[in-house]
């Protein structure tokens, strides 16, 4: 029997870590950067927002709360499990989430999740936003692979997905709750090298 070798991991344990979060610009005067306890009554204000809501059944319900989603947030970077931005005008003015989940170095993978507020929908911030972390995390960063998903019934998000070079690779039955019960999945996923 022959024995597999061992891989080196696609990113070192401790790349992200031992850096603090960065800020990362994105076209049009859009920056990502890392919450700030200041921004607790934009985002809990996001959670008030129909569509928001309709696509996310985990939901803050006090700026409280929020604050300690951010402390999570914080942790996450520093044990290297994701990284949580706010999407930003340069003048500090917050317009959406933009996040990197489930980082998995072995394999140099990781999940994207997005949204942004009624007043910057429709102006292409979503996939500013989702480009220039993907051109980071692609290419500075050395992921292989990132991923998104999304209701089939979210066209936006698909939209956002398929400008931002994230092929559509199928759709996953059944596979998340919202408010109105259980929805199809559209899998989308960038590769190094797209």
């Amino acid at each position: 029997m022959t024995r597999a070798l061992p891989t080196q991991p696609v990113i070192p344990s401790g790349f992200l870590a031992d850096s603090p979060q960065p800020v990362l610009p994105a076209h049009g005067d859009l920056l990502l950067r890392p919450w700030e306890p200041a921004d607790a009554p934009a985002f809990l204000s996001a959670y008030q927002d129909r569509e928001i809501r309709r696509w996310h059944t985990r939901r803050p319900a006090t700026e409280t709360q929020v604050r300690k989603w951010f402390d999570t947030y914080r942790q996450d970077w520093e044990c290297e499990k994701g990284g949580h931005w706010a999407i930003t005008h340069d003048d500090g003015q917050v317009l959406g989430r933009i996040a990197l989940r489930g980082l998995d170095f072995d394999d140099g993978i990781a999940d994207v999740a997005y949204w942004v507020l009624p007043a910057a929908r429709g102006s292409g911030i979503a996939s500013r936003a989702l480009t220039a972390l993907t051109v980071w995390a692609l290419d500075e960063i050395g992921f292989y692979r990132l991923h998104l998903d999304h209701s089939t019934r979210n066209h936006a998000s698909c939209k956002v997905a398929t400008k931002s070079g994230y092929l559509l690779e199928g759709t996953k039955r059944s596979a998340a709750v919202h408010d109105d019960g259980r929805h199809d999945m559209h899998l989308h996923a960038r590769i190094r090298g797209d």
